[in-house]
């Protein structure tokens, strides 16, 4: 089964392809021409369900999956939250997200602090709209470490573990992330649909 992915995101392309082995991952990027979404919503849910519709509406009759994912630190009101892929500006790379929140916890000098992440999986199909959420919680720490995974994740270490995610392997990784949980769950609505 082809699966499109309402992304352009060489990392997160690369995590789903490793988590759903039993279909064909295709970036939408690679069918059509690249175009702006405006991610309007007020939850993770809200925008992955945007990004969906918006490249099914350009491919209608395939299966779009689209993933809205980020990291949320309640000591700073949950920031950054939605914003987390745009946390330090509009054209804000993965780095530039990562010093930010660096500095928001050294600027309260916070070292460690409860953290979570969330990924919200929507599926765009000729059945109609289908969601799934993935949790994942941990810490987050006033300095990066590693340079595994992408993100946030030299900051983040999950719960169970001393290492920050950009330390761990990746397979070990795959089996705690917000978004394995959001796709094994998104694998099995897929199922339903072949």
């Amino acid at each position: 089964m082809k699966i499109i992915v309402a992304s352009s995101n060489k990392g997160k392309i690369k995590e789903i392809k490793n988590i759903l082995k039993n279909y064909e991952i295709i970036p939408y990027t690679d069918i059509i021409t690249p175009f702006e979404i405006e991610e309007n919503g007020n939850s993770f849910k809200e925008n992955a369900v945007i990004k969906a519709k918006a490249i099914y509406e350009k491919l209608p009759g395939n299966i779009v999956l689209a993933d809205d994912s980020g990291i949320s630190v309640p000591v700073l009101g949950n920031e950054p939250g939605i914003y987390s892929a745009r946390y330090a500006g509009e054209n804000a790379t993965d780095k530039d997200n990562l010093f930010k929140l660096i500095n928001e916890l050294k600027k309260r000098n916070i070292k460690k602090t409860p953290a979570f992440y969330t990924a919200a999986i929507a599926l765009a199909t000729p059945y109609g709209i289908f969601t799934a959420h993935g949790f994942m919680r941990g810490n987050v720490i006033d300095e990066a470490r590693g340079d595994k995974g992408f993100g946030y994740d030299p900051m983040f270490i999950p719960n169970g573990f001393d290492k920050t995610l950009g330390e761990l392997d990746e397979e070990i990784k795959h089996k705690i992330s917000h978004r394995f949980k959001a796709l094994k769950l998104a694998e099995l609505i897929l199922e339903t649909l072949k």
